[in-house]
């Protein structure tokens, strides 16, 4: 079981992102605050999770949560910016649209640059210590596993519906047969050729 918050003084929020390792789409972010007493038995890691078990704590986390919101990076502004400065602005505007504001914020992963004067903590592999940053890794993946099936049918050959986007085998031979789509991150190394030593 998650512990519930980093620090238990303050209303914190946990802050995750999804879909970094990606050649396509969009970079999505979540920030949670949950309840002081919120758990539930098959929250952790979304990474860890069954789609089918990430489905149904999404909608428990929507309703249960003080408050919750996502953002969406484009493809562009990750192109502009890195992917890593992405997902940080993608963090923080998520934290700055929540409808509570966080005295404290907790993010998953090293590196992490406020733009908010929030003070915060960045928590190694934190998805699977803490329920809030678990619940925001949820969310993010799940709006972005979303998103992936919707522009999945408008660009069906390269198989995001199942691939989420990232660089499989199968996806790499798709952008050499195909090209780019107008989705891809022009930034990202599209090649197989590393692959084809297989």
């Amino acid at each position: 079981m998650l512990d519930n918050s980093y620090r238990k003084d303050v209303v914190e929020a946990g802050c995750d992102e999804a879909g970094r390792g990606c050649l396509a789409g969009s970079v999505f972010a979540a920030a949670v605050i949950l309840p002081p007493d919120f758990s539930h038995p098959l929250l952790d890691d979304s990474k860890r999770m069954t789609e089918r078990n990430r489905d149904l704590l999404r909608g428990i986390i929507e309703r249960e949560a003080v408050a919750w919101a996502v953002c969406e990076v484009s493809p562009a502004r990750i192109d502009e910016i890195n992917i890593l400065n992405a997902s940080i602005e993608g963090m923080n505007l998520a934290a700055e649209r929540l409808k509570v504001r966080p005295q404290f914020m907790v993010v998953d992963g090293n590196r992490f640059r406020p733009m908010l004067d929030i003070p915060y903590a960045c928590i190694v592999k934190g998805d699977g210590k803490y329920a809030d940053i678990a619940a925001a890794s949820v969310l993010a993946k799940t709006h972005r596993d979303e998103y992936m099936r919707r522009i999945a049918a408008e660009y069906p050959v390269y198989g995001w519906d199942k691939n989420k986007g990232y660089p499989t085998r199968e996806h790499r031979l798709a952008i050499r047969e195909y090209g780019l789509s107008p989705y891809h991150r022009l930034t990202f190394n599209h090649t197989i050729d590393q692959l084809e030593l297989f």
